[in-house]
């Protein structure tokens, strides 16, 4: 059949077919050389994706096979496109776990346990301008960290984004606790059957700090050392292979500052002949010494992942002052945009992430940009609101417009996650496909 294909294309070697054979064979070229490129990246991702959906039954040892796809990737089969950038759009097929599926929901966050009404908040995914971003796919995600550990540093929203990995994760595999105590604030999981561990590292001011006495506020008024890391966490990182970074509400509370040793200054703490420099100085001088500090750590060689600011969602008043978040769909982009506080945290981060960014590249570190506040943003109908307790308990609990109902909209920040790793991947062939060509 080959040689009848063939002899059709190119005829016999005779004098008389040369002409029509001639014609033939341009238009034979240029069929050939305008269908390629689009089609070759086609067939390149259905042949992938057969191969994660036959994969996806279940947790098989298939990193060399991934990695061997990814370096052979055309480069125009990676398209360049801004993930964190987009609109949210329905999707029918979630959630992927439910709160009876899943027990490492944190109760404030369990919205349906305790009565939330509506569900459609948990029935949508992030659709980027100009691409696509997957849904986390769990037995990729733990192929892709086998052998390796993730660090979550931060305060409660970073506890939130884990429980949101480890119930997206069981879908594969439960981890086993291997946590070095019984603090709650300080946990480490295991997936024994990939050797991959996470854990969280509770800190609210990523800087030395503790409550002293009641404040003006309704909290109690909190010492940070500004140009000292904590070492709860600075001390436990260092072997770690991905850190994941985050801070943010608690820098809205009463706070003194202290650098050198010495009292230089406050955020609302009305004490006299002490100058209120803001919350935005601290929240700046905290994320500045924690980048460096993680810059300045020996034999470090991980990622570290700046994940973004979390906007609340307080409407028609203050977290203590019967704010609340009732509504049941996503803003699109034109709807809302980054004001006031939670536009200032997030230029700060920016700021502080790109000088750090910068330091690490001199040093070989590599750190990321894990930037959830556009998408989140968007997202006012996700939190517990007052679907974090029972009615009738004897709680004094205020609704809740900081935190995520799990399931919800911060499930996504594990498809974020995700592609990020792959495209690390990507990246790192072809830095070596560069580096071996100019050797």
């Amino acid at each position: 059949m080959k040689f009848q294909v063939m002899e059709l294309l190119f005829g016999k070697n005779t004098p008389k077919q040369m002409i029509p054979k001639v014609t033939l064979l341009a238009v034979f070229a240029i069929l050939v050389f305008t269908v390629t490129p689009l089609s070759y990246p086609l067939f390149r991702y259905s042949s992938s994706s057969s191969y994660l959906k036959k994969n996806s039954d279940k947790a098989s040892s298939a990193f060399d096979d991934l990695n061997q796809f990814s370096q052979s990737l055309p480069s125009t089969s990676v398209k360049k496109c801004d993930i964190f950038s987009g609109e949210w759009v329905p999707n029918p097929k979630a959630p992927y776990y439910t709160n009876k599926t899943c027990w490492a929901i944190h109760e404030h966050q369990n919205c349906m346990k305790y009565g939330r009404p509506d569900s459609e908040f948990m029935k949508w995914r992030w659709k980027p301008n100009g691409c696509d971003l997957p849904v986390f796919n769990p037995f990729q995600f733990l192929e892709l960290v086998r052998g390796k550990s993730l660090a979550f540093v931060g305060d409660s929203v970073g506890r939130n984004q884990m429980q949101s990995m480890i119930c997206l994760l069981s879908r594969a595999e439960w981890p086993i606790d291997v946590s070095l105590t019984r603090d709650d604030y300080f946990m480490r999981w295991k997936y024994p059957s990939y050797n991959f561990t996470m854990a969280s590292f509770w800190t609210p001011h990523l800087v030395r700090s503790h409550e002293g006495a009641k404040g003006p506020s309704q909290t109690g008024l909190y010492s940070l050392y500004l140009d000292e890391p904590d070492e709860k966490w600075i001390t436990q990182i260092q072997d770690f292979d991905y850190i994941i970074l985050n801070g943010g509400h608690w820098f809205t509370r009463s706070m003194v500052f202290y650098e050198n040793q010495k009292l230089v200054g406050c955020h609302y703490c009305l004490l006299e002949n002490v100058p209120d420099l803001t919350m935005y100085y601290g929240y700046r001088k905290a994320f500045r010494t924690a980048f460096r500090a993680i810059n300045n750590l020996e034999n470090f060689k991980g990622i570290t992942y700046l994940r973004t600011f979390s906007p609340s969602h307080f409407e028609n008043g203050l977290w203590n002052q019967g704010g609340d978040c009732v509504r049941t769909k996503p803003f699109r982009s034109n709807e809302t945009q980054l004001e006031g506080l939670n536009l200032e945290f997030y230029m700060i981060q920016l700021e502080e992430f790109k000088v750090a960014e910068k330091e690490a590249r001199k040093k070989g570190l590599r750190l990321r940009l894990l930037d959830t506040t556009q998408a989140t943003l968007l997202r006012p109908d996700g939190h517990p609101s007052r679907f974090g307790h029972w009615p009738n308990e004897n709680v004094t609990l205020y609704n809740d417009c900081v935190h995520w109902c799990l399931p919800g909209p911060i499930d996504t920040w594990s498809d974020f996650l995700l592609e990020m790793l792959k495209m690390e991947g990507v990246r790192s062939a072809q830095e070596k496909k560069l580096h071996f060509r100019t050797n």
